[in-house]
């Protein structure tokens, strides 16, 4: 794997260089490494979860163990993510499928 000198992205092979993914940066593809590079297909954002305030779909849904304070609807979206130090429990963010409401939980 190389990186790029000017941004410190990734970079993929194009022929007999290596390109910067990111900021198009080229150099000379090294022959005597040919063998250690390994070219992968673009990543594609299939998987990537929506985080604007309208998106319909935000996290995994939860079953009917939540209660959204605002509208008593009993299914939200959640995703879960590390607010503190590594030594404390995460912080679960809810949404609520139907009013759209949002409020965390701390473990």
């Amino acid at each position: 794997m190389q990186f790029c000198d000017e941004c410190g992205s990734m970079m993929h092979t194009d022929g007999d260089r290596m390109v910067c993914s990111s900021c198009g940066h080229a150099t000379v593809k090294d022959a005597s490494l040919s063998e250690d590079y390994t070219s992968t297909e673009a990543q594609d954002d299939s998987d990537v979860i929506e985080t604007t305030e309208d998106a319909n779909f935000e996290g995994k849904p939860t079953d009917d163990t939540v209660r959204c304070d605002e509208c008593g609807h009993g299914v939200a979206w959640y995703t879960i993510k590390q607010t503190g130090s590594a030594d404390e429990p995460p912080t679960r963010f809810f949404k609520c499928r139907e009013c759209g409401h949002r409020w965390r939980e701390y473990s």
